[in-house]
This record gives C-alpha cells, sequence and structure tokens, in this order.
C-alpha cells in the first residue's frame, strides 16, 4: 500500500533511499499516521508537525548509535513507525501494545523516556556528557518544542549546556511562528556561511592560533554583536547569549532543507541550536486548521475529518469545574484563574473570555504556577490553580514552601487524578493522595461526583488558609444534577454516611464511591458505604463509629496504596489501638501501563465487579 515506507524497517532501510525519494516518504508516513489514529486515537497534530525533523534524523544520523531525545513525546510517532514499530504502531496507547510516548523499555532507539515536558535538553546533556566519559563519538540531538522550551527546566539545560560546552544539538521545533520574511537574503547568506564546513574549521583555527587572551575575547564580543544584529528577529540572541552557536530559522517541513542543515551541523562540536519552524498538523488540512482540538481528536473519519466522539451522558469533570469557577467569579472579584497551557483541557477556556483580566496561562511552568498562585493570594486574590494531577507532581517543593508554610488561601485543583487511561506511566495521577497528604495544614479532598466538586469548590473559596486540594478524575461525571443548585459550604473534615450495614465497612473517597454503592447492593445491608470526601483532615470520629460497630473495613481509593486513605485510616485505627482488619482496594505498589481506564479499573478491582468480588470473599469467610 505504502511504496517506500513498507520497505521501511529500520533507520538503515531508511538510509538507502536516495534524497530525492524522501518528500514521498514523508507524505507516505504522514497518510499512515492518519490512517492509524483515526481508528485507534492518539496525540496526532505534534507528531504530523515533526515528520521532516524525524525523517532528516534518521536520515543524516546513524541510530541507534546516535541519539534523539523527545520533548514531551507527542511530537515522536514518526520515529517509532521508522525505528522497527511499524505495524506495532497499529495497536498504539492500548493495552499490551506501544506506549503513547518513547520508552527505554520499548526499543533500543528510545534512548530517554518522556512524558512531561521540557526535559529533553537536560536528558540529551546527560547522554552527551556520558558518551563524552566513555570516550564513545556518538551524537545526541534534542528535540523540543517551542511550548515545552518555557518551562524552567529547558532553560536550566540550557545555561548548563552553553557552561559546559558540551556536544549537543538542539532543534527547536517551532510550531507557533513562520518563518520570518524580514531576514530575506541577508539571513540566507549568514545560514550558508555559518553552517559551512569550511567557514567552521577556519574560525576554529583561529580560535586556537589567538589563545584564550583579550584580543580573542574582543574579536569573540565583536562577531557576537554583529551576528546578534542580524538574527536578533528570529531569537538567536537568546541561545547565543547562553552559549549555543544559533543557526536558522529554516523551513522544517521542508525535507532537503533539514537534510541539508543536518549535514552541515552533525559534524560540528559544542552546543547549537537549529531553529525549525514548522505548521503543527502538517499534511492534514484539519489538524492545520485547528491545532488545538487536532492535538488528541480521538476517533475520526480520515476522509471527511469529522470526529467520532460518543454520546455524552453527563458533564465532564473539567467542564464542570470550568463553569462553576464561572459562577464564583462573578461572585467574587477575587476570583482568579492559573493554568499551566491547559486552558481547554481543564476547562478554563470560558472563564478565560468571560474574564481575561483575571486568567492567567502561564504556558507549561507547573512550579511557577504554584509560586505566582501564592503571591496572588497574598496580595489579596483568591487564586484556582488547576493542574493535571501528574503534573502538580513538579510543583511540589513550591506548594509546600510558597503555599502551605506560608497558610495562604489557594485552591489547587488536580484535574486528571487517578487512572487516565491511555497516556500511560507518566501521566496517571495516582500520588496524589499520598504526596500531598502529608503536607501540614493541607486540605485534601476528593468529590463523589459533579455535584460535591461544586461544593468543594466553593468551600474552598471560603477557606482563609490554604493550600485547598481537590482532585478529579479525568471523563464524565456520574449524571449528578449539579447545574443551579445553591452553593452549599461543606464542613471541612466531616465524612458521610451514605450506606449503614453490619459486617463491613466501606470507607472510600472520590466516584469510586459509586461504583461501591452498587456493589453494596448485593449484600443486604451486610455492608455500609462512608464518603471520606477529605481524605486531610480525617473524620477520626466517623472512623472510630465505624471500627466500633463493623468487623472489617475495606478502603477504597483511586490513587496508590502506599500513603494513601488506606494509609491515613490504618495509622489512626492502629495509632490508637484498634484492632479490626483493614483490606485496601486501589492501586498497586507499582507505575500503572498504558490501557484504557475501565481495563485499567477492572486491573485494581476498582469497577463494580471488583469490589462485589473482594466482599463477597470476606462475607464467605
Amino acid at each position: 500500500m505504502y511504496e517506500l515506507l513498507d520497505k521501511i524497517d529500520s533507520p538503515s532501510d531508511l538510509r538507502k533511499l536516495d534524497l530525492g525519494q524522501l518528500e514521498q516518504l514523508c507524505a507516505e508516513l504522514r497518510s499512515y499516521l492518519i490512517e492509524c489514529c483515526a481508528v485507534n486515537p492518539g496525540h496526532l497534530a505534534s507528531s504530523l508537525g515533526t515528520v521532516e525533523l524525524i525523517v532528516g534524523f534518521h536520515y543524516v544520523f546513524s541510530s541507534p548509535e546516535d541519539k534523539i531525545v523527545f520533548d514531551v513525546g507527542h511530537q515522536a510517532y514518526a520515529h517509532k513507525v521508522l525505528t522497527g514499530r511499524r505495524e506495532a504502531f497499529r495497536k498504539n496507547r492500548t493495552k499490551g501494545g506501544l506506549s503513547g510516548f518513547p520508552s527505554r523499555s520499548e526499543s533500543e532507539y528510545d534512548c530517554f523516556g518522556t512524558g512531561h515536558s521540557s526535559t529533553s535538553v537536560s536528558a540529551a546533556l546527560g547522554l552527551a556528557e556520558a558518551a563524552k566519559l566513555q570516550n564513545l563519538n556518538h551524537k545526541v540531538v534534542a528535540l523540543i518544542g517551542d511550548g515545552a522550551l518555557t518551562g524552567g527546566l529547558a532553560f536550566e539545560g540550557l545555561n548548563n549546556a552553553g557552561i559546559s560546552q558540551s556536544d549537543l544539538l538542539v532543534l527547536l521545533n517551532d510550531n507557533n511562528q513562520s518563518i520570518d520574511g524580514n531576514i530575506g537574503a541577508l539571513h540566507n547568506y549568514l545560514l550558508k556561511v555559518t553552517t559551512s564546513v569550511r567557514y567552521n574549521r577556519l574560525k576554529d583555527k583561529v580560535w586556537r592560533s589567538l589563545g584564550d587572551n583579550t584580543l580573542r575575547a574582543r574579536i569573540q564580543r565583536w562577531t557576537r554583536s554583529i551576528k546578534s544584529y542580524a538574527v536578533k528577529k528570529s531569537g538567536g540572541d537568546l541561545f547565543e547569549a547562553m552559549g549555543f552557536r544559533y543557526f536558522g530559522p529554516i523551513d522544517g517541513n521542508n525535507i532537503l532543507s533539514v537534510v541539508t542543515n543536518l549535514r552541515k551541523l552533525k559534524d560540528m562540536t559544542g552546543p547549537r541550536v537549529l531553529h525549525c519552524c514548522t505548521v503543527k498538523g502538517k499534511g492534514y488540512a484539519p489538524a492545520e486548521a485547528d491545532p488545538v482540538t487536532w492535538h488528541a481528536p480521538g476517533k475520526f473519519d480520515p476522509e471527511t475529518g469529522e470526529r467520532k466522539g460518543g454520546v455524552r451522558t453527563a458533564a465532564r469533570y473539567q467542564d464542570v469545574f470550568g463553569q462553576v469557577l464561572c459562577e464564583l467569579a462573578e461572585a467574587d472579584p477575587r476570583v482568579v484563574g492559573i493554568t499551566p497551557a491547559m486552558a481547554s483541557g481543564c476547562g478554563m477556556t470560558t472563564f478565560a473570555h468571560k474574564f481575561p483580566g483575571r486568567f492567567f496561562d502561564v504556558g507549561i511552568e507547573e512550579e511557577h504556577a504554584a509560586t505566582f498562585s501564592a503571591g496572588l493570594a497574598a496580595g489579596g486574590m483568591r487564586p484556582f490553580c488547576n493542574i493535571y494531577s501528574s503534573f502538580s507532581q513538579r510543583a511540589y517543593d513550591q506548594i509546600i514552601h510558597d503555599i502551605a508554610l506560608q497558610r495562604l488561601p489557594v485552591v489547587l485543583c488536580f484535574d486528571r487524578a487517578g487512572l487516565v487511561g491511555e497516556d500511560g506511566a507518566t501521566h496517571q495521577g495516582a500520588f496524589d493522595l499520598a504526596a500531598y497528604r502529608s503536607i501540614p495544614g493541607a486540605v485534601v479532598c476528593a468529590p463523589k461526583d459533579e455535584w460535591e466538586l461544586r461544593q468543594l469548590m466553593y468551600t474552598g473559596l471560603q477557606q482563609d488558609e490554604g493550600p485547598f486540594i481537590i482532585r478529579y478524575p479525568r471523563g464524565l461525571g456520574e449524571g449528578a444534577l449539579w447545574e443551579n443548585v445553591p452553593f452549599r459550604q461543606l464542613t471541612v473534615g466531616k465524612a458521610e454516611a451514605m450506606v449503614e450495614g453490619s459486617e463491613i465497612a466501606i470507607v472510600g473517597t472520590g466516584p469510586v464511591l459509586n461504583r461501591a454503592l452498587e456493589a453494596a447492593e448485593r449484600f443486604d445491608g451486610e455492608v455500609g458505604v462512608y464518603n471520606f470526601r477529605f481524605v486531610k483532615p480525617l473524620d477520626t470520629a466517623m472512623l472510630e463509629r465505624i471500627a466500633k460497630g463493623y468487623r472489617r473495613i475495606v478502603t477504597v481509593e483511586d490513587g496508590t496504596l502506599k500513603g494513601g486513605l488506606f494509609g491515613a485510616v490504618s495509622e489512626y485505627l492502629c495509632g490508637h489501638g484498634y484492632g479490626i482488619p483493614v483490606e485496601p482496594v486501589g492501586i498497586a505498589d507499582e507505575f500503572v501501563a498504558h490501557a484504557s481506564q475501565k481495563e485499567q479499573r477492572a486491573e485494581y478491582n476498582l469497577d463494580k465487579e471488583g469490589i462485589e468480588k473482594i466482599l463477597q470473599k470476606f462475607l464467605e469467610n
């Protein structure tokens, strides 16, 4: 079906092609990605934009000895297809199939695993230095997008690489701007000169002859000032100031240009940047027109671009958050919204339109988002900072040092908590309950449905000290009535008896409680269900009542069992002399592989059937 692509089982096959065949290969590769993602959803637009960069790398460099480190990994699909995983890619992100991100355990061509952003430069620098220490002549390339470049970790890596003069090539995948036409012929001339092998040999020879003296320093300052003037419109100043040699910008979707420039830069040494302008969604009209939607579009018709979303039976938690935030902001001018580049994903788009002056998208900077929120709170505002659960791990120190230690009233909303599905191990929100429960003065809570999320957001706004942490899952709610219902302040640290029983008490938190309720119905009053919506502070009075009235407790939580609700319940009961056995249901002490949320819940007994099975076992005994 694919004349060239079907013959490529490794990059060595790719390197057998003529340069003139690469444009056709890129077209076939795009068609294949669209074909696969149409029926097996994934991150499409980002990978469409990087096809030429990936083909160019594998054509010019000798992988796997030469290494490419991807930032985030959304953009790595073409890499997977070209490195012996073409047919396996049809099962990308499915249980037992390929990971949606680069993974060291999956292929020798994946030299570093990535799921979160801004890590590529630091990781690539480490690989480059490791090769140097072992006298290996391996080349290392970091492919980072302009979005990921906003993260502080990226700048830490750049700063270190520039100072150490490491042999590192950074490909800046700039998909937010086209090539600046104002640079014109002068720019093109300078690009040819500065990438010329003859030029760079002469330059290195001159530097060596000058030695490390005042004359050399003066010439360097003089040449930098001239070059800075020539490239300042294309962003070169920043990299030159950090010790990198800057080249570009080039058309990153022109395979001939990519290959030509990579060949020139391959054998240079020291830190260098090639600025590549690309189009996110390149080659597929719907994705080019709306790259935000087509970042991860779900299933679609590849011919028409019509998306095939199912009929929603309830609101998504992110949409509930967004609407409730607007209601709170209308009533209270102190309310502000903060997101680290996840406005649409967390449901804050409407808020941004209604309250543009009170909305802050800070870029992919979770640490800054937390401290910025602390500053807003210290200044008298009431910030709602929304971060995906797994991304919040990056801001852990700031949450402790800048928010909790100063007892500042910041409402931290952790979307995508618990089992998130196909994004895999890097994205599972498994650790938030355990991580944040240990922070003094923090309130940690989880709503069981949409109504409770609404009321917890309102309750968080009423608190004068913080942090107030609300964690909730990805996807649809339970269908609970929540729109236009009155706000109600919940008592912090107070649990709710949902169903009374006689033998086993289920102590749970979050939406999994609804599955526990369904399971309990089978056992004719023998099983009680209790909603510990506040994991911290814990309702110890309710817990003592349960310990005195039941023979066994089963804790149920959509999070790691090490230190979460199970830990909180066990610690208290053991510390206060209660001998009642406590059985945990939740995520085991392991990283959760990619699969559907339904499959993951079944694996950890977090569905109705799994909870029923556990209850049946204990009641029979």
